[in-house]
This record gives C-alpha cells, structure tokens and sequence, in this order.
C-alpha cells in the first residue's frame, strides 16, 4: 500500500467513545438524511476517461462520492477501480473529463494534505519498527522540535486506530501480510485526512481482521467525518458501504445503496443484484452490436 498524505495537519480534540454499533447507527442515519437532499460532494466525475494505449480504460464516468459517507467501489479485478483511484488522488496520467476532489480538481497540490491513500501493495520500511516507521511519516507531515508532543500523540492514536499496539515495538519485515496493511492504513491516518481512498484494503486478512477493520472504517467516519472511497471485488462487504458504484469494464452498472439496488433488482443481495445488472448490460451490447 501506498500512502498519499503530504503538508502539515491540524489534531482535532479526541472524541468522545463511541461503540461500533453506534458508528454504524450514526453514519448510517446520515447516509438516510441525505438521501432526499443535495448532499455536499467529495468526489465529483463528469465524462471521466482514462486510455491506456489502445485501451480505454474507463469510459465517460459521471459519478459523486457523498461527503462523510463510507462509498462502495465495487467490481471484478480489472475493471478499472485502481485506475478511478489513482485519477481520484491524481496519480493517473492521460485522464479526460472532469475530476472534482474536495472542492479542486483532481491532483491540485493543497489536496496533498487532505487526502489518505492507501493502495493494494504494503509500502513500509521492513527494517523500521512500527514506530519507527509511523515516526518517520509523522516528522515529514509535522516538523520540527516545536511538534514533537503533537507528532507522538498523532503516532499512538494511529496505533491504536488499527490495533496494533502490542506489535508497536516489532520490525515491520516480521509482522504478517494484514498486519504490514494495517500499517500502511495506520500511515494514511496520520495527517488526519478529509478523504481516505483505500484500494481493496481487506484482500488477504481473515474474517475477523476485515471485521475489525469495517468497524473501523464506520467509526472513523461518524467520529471524524471522513468520507471513504473503499474498492473490493468481495461482493459481501458492499452491504457494509453506505453507497456503492458498481463497475465492469470501465463503465458504472449502478450508483445507488445497497437496500435501493437489492429493492430495484428484486434480489436478497447485492451481488445478485450486480450480476443482474451485468447480464442486462452484455444483453445491450449484443443486441447494439452491429450486424455483417
């Protein structure tokens, strides 16, 4: 995983406890409010394309992502969620269309501070502590002698945001792969960001692990006011976003909550719901498809 956190962060005051049920009740209740109002957008897409070569990669995405809100990017591998991410966070290159991030176009430099990045592939440094690794990340988004206090209380809050400290002390090459992740999240929690763009952060952890960190992803939300973009191709945790697009083959099936996609699709599930969806687009394109 990559982090994407860069500029200096102000520390909110810690919040008050709040229990996961009632993180879920609190984001949830918001996600409902907003559903018959113009919620404020983080993300916002407008005949968004990206062409890699000969291919096109994602095809004239017009999308929102809800401010505060925990959004579902969900697909097969390969249909281009890690490309919608990167455009997102402005790592991307040939992107067309309109890109909206927090208000500034995607990739504008003053989003650098706001924004949590963490892609598939753990990026921390093997032969640090856990510590020491989140240490280092902290003295380059809070220098100087004057932030020392500021910077260690930043490093044991993102400690103990992804449970890891009884592993605080132990070096980073020995911890195991989902600890090395939560590591990396730990990294992006950091700068305290407005934005977390998490691609597939769960693959590889066991049922517990991804547990524990969706009650996670929920208490951050209702707590700090995060929004989140979580991609995944493990179809089970869509019922756990508030919102969710769903992708095939650079385009968006769906933009909608899971109960409105289950209700619509007439399916007990969302990944029912989605393989409806996908048979109904392969039934369009053969039926456009022209003819010798």
């Amino acid at each position: 995983m990559m982090n994407y956190s860069a500029g200096e962060a102000a520390i909110p005051a810690a919040p008050e406890p709040t229990t996961t049920a009632t993180a879920e009740r609190t984001t949830q209740t918001r996600a409902e409010t907003a559903e018959g109002s113009t919620a404020t957008a983080a993300i916002a897409a407008h005949d968004l394309t990206v062409v890699r070569g000969d291919r096109t990669v994602l095809r004239g995405l017009d999308f929102t992502v809800p401010a505060g809100r925990i959004t579902g990017l969900l697909g097969p591998s390969g249909c281009g969620k890690s490309t919608l991410m990167r455009a997102v966070v402005g790592t991307q290159a040939q992107v067309g269309g309109t890109l909206q991030v927090l208000g500034r176009p995607a990739g504008d430099p003053t989003l650098r501070s706001r924004i949590g990045y963490v892609t598939q592939a753990p990026s921390v440094y093997d032969d640090l502590t856990v510590r020491q690794n989140l240490d280092y990340f902290a003295a380059v988004l809070l220098p100087g002698r004057a932030r020392r206090q500021e910077r260690r209380a930043v490093v044991d809050r993102a400690v103990d945001d992804v449970d890891l400290a009884s592993h605080a002390d132990s070096l980073a090459g020995r911890l195991s792969g989902g600890q090395r992740s939560r590591v990396s999240l730990a990294v992006a929690l950091l700068g305290t960001p407005e934005l977390l763009v998490l691609d597939e952060p769960t693959v590889g952890l066991d049922p517990v692990l991804r547990r524990d960190l969706w009650n996670l992803f929920h208490q951050i939300a209702a707590d700090r006011g995060t929004t989140l973009l979580v991609s995944s191709h493990v179809m089970d945790e869509a019922e756990r976003c508030h919102r969710l697009l769903l992708m095939r083959e650079g385009e968006i099936l769906a933009d909608d909550t899971p109960e409105a996609l289950r209700r619509r699709n007439d399916t007990p599930t969302v990944e029912e719901a989605f393989l409806r969806l996908v048979d109904a687009a392969a039934a369009r394109a053969a039926h456009e498809e022209p003819r010798p």
